[in-house]
């Protein structure tokens, strides 16, 4: 049997996808340093999903403590048993008024919310057919797998495709159009307006994922959907705490009678224990901060179109977007191992290399995503880094010639 696991092992090697953890110790006062436990140095951070750096932030921190010293740092158990806290009814009000929606519902994390919620659909609507975007988030596909619903797989932002799809149901058929309002590897932001129409014509419930936007954009961090105008056309929100919220935990927001059908019929949600209460009263203090100040919002965006545009005047290949999320193309999963490894080792630069399954084969790239707290100086100094690590390993001239023959 053992056999069996190092065969296993032996391929993933073989292929440059296995995966090695950075061991770091981070800074309560430094959202983007940290210290390497394996080179033992300090190094800056161009990888991490606390976009906003809510995670070091002093209000939040003392919340979470607080917390701690007055409800203990466990829940107790279940939401149904002994662990629905007012901390986590008090993140549920919260978010459904920051969604303008009836209802929310909490979940462990963004991961369950999805998985949780899509599996449970088929006990609430048997007949479902879901209509899922090609690159959804595996939360999103293994959720919909579980259902055992028909699903049906519509190209990557593809509106005619979806169409076309969607017209081969009869009117009376439940449908479920399921997609990210922003796509976590490439940034792209979903044609949320047209899925909106076309759920309207084919009579179809939807369903976002804003786990990559929530906080960031949109009237007091409230989403993609927000931003463009079509929140209040969206039926099911689902998003997450852990990311610009800096903390840990899950949601969902719609109508009364939608979460009240997941909070009853979800194993994800009835057999897991709570959140504690510390961290639902983290999560609140965070919401309500980023609700009133635009300010961790505006140095994001400032540093982020910095970046680009340096990446840009160096002729360093990368997605084009209109979000934060920045990938750089290495398209090769060897060579994209040698340059996070190098960057990590020679210039105490990390950004992890991301391949199978996270992307499909052939698209590994680095996902670089900035901070608030990223300084010019900072951003100069790991342009430079990245372009002496691309052209070391032969990358940087075949992007230019790329970008110059495009």
């Amino acid at each position: 049997m053992k056999n069996h696991f190092l065969s296993a092992l032996s391929k993933i090697k073989a292929e440059g996808r296995y995966r090695v953890f950075t061991e770091l110790k981070g800074y309560s006062s430094n959202s983007v340093k940290a210290y390497s436990v394996k080179h033992d140095k300090d190094i800056t951070l161009w990888c991490s999903n606390d976009y906003l750096s809510m995670s070091k932030n002093p209000t939040v921190i003392d919340a979470l403590a607080k917390g701690a010293y007055e409800f203990g740092v466990g829940s107790g158990g279940t939401r149904n048993i002994s662990g629905t806290s007012n901390a986590i009814i008090n993140v549920e009000k919260e978010i459904s008024d920051l969604h303008n929606k009836d209802a929310a519902l909490v979940f462990t994390s963004g991961y369950i919310a999805n998985q949780a919620t899509l599996s449970t659909i088929s006990k609430i609507i048997p007949n479902c057919v879901i209509f899922s975007d090609q690159n959804n988030h595996a939360s999103i596909i293994y959720g919909i797998k579980e259902s055992n619903l028909e699903k049906v797989i519509f190209h990557h932002n593809d509106m005619d495709d979806l169409e076309s799809k969607l017209k081969e149901y009869p009117p009376e058929c439940p449908k479920i159009i399921v997609f990210e309002a922003v796509y976590s590897m490439s940034g792209v932001v979903a044609n949320v307006s047209e899925i909106c129409k076309l759920a309207k014509k084919y009579n179809a419930l939807t369903y976002v994922d804003e786990v990559h936007s929530v906080g960031i954009y949109g009237k007091e961090g409230s989403g993609i959907c927000e931003e463009l105008g079509y929140q209040d056309e969206v039926d099911i929100i689902q998003g997450t705490f852990a990311k610009a919220y800096g903390v840990i935990g899950g949601y969902i927001a719609s109508k009364h009678e939608i979460i009240d059908s997941i909070r009853c019929y979800s194993p994800g949600f009835i057999f897991t224990t709570s959140l504690p209460p510390a961290i639902a009263e983290a999560i609140l203090c965070s919401i309500k901060y980023l609700r009133k100040s635009d300010s961790e919002r505006d140095k994001l965006k400032n540093i982020v179109f910095l970046l680009k545009n340096k990446l840009s005047a160096k002729g360093v290949n990368f997605l084009q977007n209109e979000t934060h999320i920045i990938s750089v193309m290495i398209n090769d999963a060897v060579l994209c191992q040698k340059v996070y490894t190098d960057l990590l080792q020679n210039h105490n630069v990390y950004v992890q290399g991301i391949n199978f399954p996270t992307v499909p084969k052939g698209q590994e790239r680095l996902r670089i995503t900035a901070n608030p707290f990223h300084t010019e100086e900072m951003v100069n100094d790991f342009v430079d880094a990245l372009c002496t690590v691309l052209t070391k390993y032969n990358i940087y001239d075949q992007m230019r010639k790329k970008i110059s023959s495009g």
